[in-house]
């Protein structure tokens, strides 16, 4: 048995609340340093510029045609489609990320600004509810004819999201009644009645957009729909490949010939799948889906399978960083232990998927190792994912970078040493950009009189615990100290419960409960206090100091080489600090790492210093490729920065595996 399973009285399995009984966020207010320089970036740079970008108005950025192709499709211009079939979604993150800023700051224009392209949007869906650009403009008579590679279903879910988040900041109805007008239209569509398409979606999205929907809606249809996606899921003949015989079948991708059903997690019914396949960010989709789905219906089946597929996702297939998928062919996982790090692909997207499972499961089952997995992710990924100023972004985040080998024709020919200002296919930038606007939703967890403290990110919150008004504050600077100061201030005394979560990388945990130490029982990696709650400071401490550390023997790229950890943060050396031919590198463990703290460094940073040894170059010259000699060392100072951070400077090297040196 899962060690994850908890019992209830009678020795039964019980499951926990879900996400959506967590707290709004109009009622979060994120305080901290080390983040609210990029919650201040959304709002203040990324949002204006992505607008930008949308209505092409920016040189040297690739040419996104969004808002044009919604004009052409409203019938106000003439004019073809251009862009991904998909396209569609830019915008709906990017109305996504607006919904997420309104929340904790209402701004008149940029809400005026939302409307309009929201009311753009009305007038782009057709009379029978149907809302999409590519299909509008370019294949009216293609509608569900494609499931595989149509992305129309992928492209709703994305405008569902939008529209709920929208709605839940401003109380403005417009939105969700166009997407739940297109919702209707796909549940007559779908479904296992008779002359509707018994199929499913090529990319997953819509099923947890359907969830999200059905909670602020109460429609039971669309909860049951997103259920029976995922169902009738790798199940009886594979609806794709039958799609594919169909007379006339068009295809959109030339990749997908000779189309394998694992890609899109459709080899076998889900419940029976036990390792994570194919492309990652559907893969990742679904298992949130499905962890949503697991709890609405009880379906502890189905909660088994998203146990089984975070197991063997987080212990077998993810990088260091919290990345996952790392074939650059179909942006795809691979096989078990699989993990190079020059060629990683490790699409961002994918790491924000991860962390949407990831929370879903923790807020589930109550289980503190699953946010572990989400905070290397936050702290790591993403945020690599985003240049410091807000205006570049990666799409694929590979461990190790010799820029000159990333060219076009090689194994390398994805990754890109220095962010790029846009993409042709572009889900990455808005998709960090509605995750950082909606960081607030990672940091607790509320259910009746019980709140759980899942991350240390300073803020201030209000709550209703057993209906009594309480204002949580947090204080602190974490990740480069390690004390916060929880407040926890009601209106009168009641019974209620905070649940502090217990980092696995932390020692000597402590809590002081108004200046006196608890006695701690850990609970599936959380402290747990219950009783009397009125005024109430709690004061935690631990230590979290840098250590090397080794993978796992079966990652045969990793083998004999060892990374440097603090806290969340995977930190790397650079060239910028270190100079070229990192690769030759070799530390020895046994040494403490120092640890300064630079004001002046990357807008202020903790900064790891460790010596080394490099192979000299000495004796070598450009017309000798191969020698019979004996390797000799040098001596070198090495400087570490966080991962999150590389790339900032200048186009150079980066390395987070390094040799180790024994002494035999």
């Amino acid at each position: 048995m899962s060690p994850l399973i908890q019992m209830d009285d009678k020795g039964e399995e019980k499951m926990g609340k879900a996400a959506n009984s967590s707290i709004s966020l109009k009622q979060i207010h994120v305080t901290d340093n080390f983040w609210n320089k990029y919650v201040h970036l959304v709002k203040d740079v990324i949002i204006p510029y992505q607008w930008d970008i949308l209505n092409d108005k920016l040189e040297d950025v690739e040419t996104s045609h969004c808002i044009e192709n919604f004009k052409i499709a409203a019938g106000e211009k003439e004019g073809e489609f251009q862009g991904a079939v998909f396209q569609d979604t830019d915008v709906a993150k990017w109305l996504e990320a607006v919904g997420f800023v309104l929340n904790y700051e209402r701004d008149e224009k940029l809400e005026e600004l939302a409307d309009e392209t929201i009311e753009l949007i009305g007038r782009a869906q057709q009379p029978d509810g149907y809302l999409n650009t590519y299909f509008t403009i370019k294949e009216p008579d293609g509608r569900w004819s494609n499931l595989m590679e149509g992305h129309e279903l992928y492209t709703a879910g994305h405008m569902i999201e939008a529209a709920v988040a929208y709605y839940e900041a401003t109380g403005k109805r417009r939105f969700l009644e166009i997407v739940s007008k297109f919702a209707d239209l796909v549940c007559q569509t779908f479904g296992s009645e008779e002359g509707k398409i018994h199929g499913y979606p090529g990319h997953q999205e819509i099923e947890l957009a359907l969830v999200k929907l059905y909670r602020v809606t109460r429609e039971k249809k669309y909860l049951d729909l997103a259920k029976y996606f995922i169902d009738l899921r790798g199940t009886g003949k594979n609806y794709f490949l039958e799609e594919e015989k169909r007379p006339g079948h068009k295809r959109k991708f030339p990749d997908f010939v000779n189309y394998d059903t694992m890609y899109a997690q459709a080899h076998k019914p889900v419940r029976k799948q036990r390792t994570a396949e194919g492309h990652a960010v559907r893969a990742n989709y679904m298992y949130s889906a499905m962890a949503d789905l697991a709890y609405e219906y009880q379906d502890k089946e189905l909660q088994q399978a998203c146990r089984n597929l975070w197991d063997n996702m987080v212990h077998k297939r993810m990088y260091i960083t919290g990345s996952v998928g790392s074939s650059g062919f179909l942006e795809r996982f691979t096989t078990d232990y699989d993990l190079p790090n020059d060629s990683n692909y490790s699409e961002t997207c994918a790491t924000i998927a991860l962390a949407m499972f990831g929370k879903r499961m923790a807020d589930m089952e109550k289980d503190a190792s699953y946010m572990d997995v989400v905070e290397r992710a936050l702290y790591n990924t993403l945020l690599s994912g985003i240049a410091m100023d807000g205006k570049s972004f990666f799409y694929v985040n590979p461990l190790e970078v010799w820029p000159v080998s990333c060219m076009p024709r090689t194994s390398r020919e994805h990754v890109k040493p220095v962010r790029q200002k846009w993409f042709g296919v572009a889900c990455c930038p808005p998709n960090i950009t509605r995750t950082l606007a909606s960081l607030g939703q990672y940091i607790y967890f509320q259910e009746e009189n019980e709140i759980y403290v899942n991350l240390y990110v300073a803020n201030e919150t209000e709550v209703t615990l057993n209906g009594v008004p309480f204002k949580i504050t947090l204080k602190g600077n974490f990740p480069w100290e390690n004390k916060m100061t929880v407040s926890v201030d009601g209106v009168q005394e009641t019974e209620a419960m905070i649940a502090f979560r217990v980092p696995a990388y932390a020692e000597n945990f402590k809590i002081l409960r108004n200046g006196k130490e608890e006695n701690l029982t850990e609970d599936h990696g959380y402290i747990k206090i219950s009783g009397k709650m009125y005024k109430e400071t709690f004061e935690i401490s631990f230590d979290a100091e840098p250590v090397f550390v080794h993978a796992n023997p079966q990652v045969r790229v990793d083998s004999a080489k060892v990374a440097v950890v603090k806290g969340p943060l995977v930190y790397c050396v650079e060239e910028a600090d270190n100079g070229e031919n990192l690769s030759s590198v070799m530390v020895n463990t046994d040494q403490k790492i120092e640890e300064t703290y630079d004001d002046e460094l990357l807008e202020g940073c903790s900064v790891l210093h460790i010596t080394g040894k490099k192979i000299s170059e000495k004796g070598w010259n450009e017309g000798t490729l191969y020698q019979n000699r004996k390797a000799e060392l040098e001596d070198v100072k090495l400087t570490l920065v966080p991962y999150c951070y590389w790339g900032n400077r200048e186009n150079g090297e980066m390395l987070v595996w390094m040799k180790e040196l024994f002494y035999m």
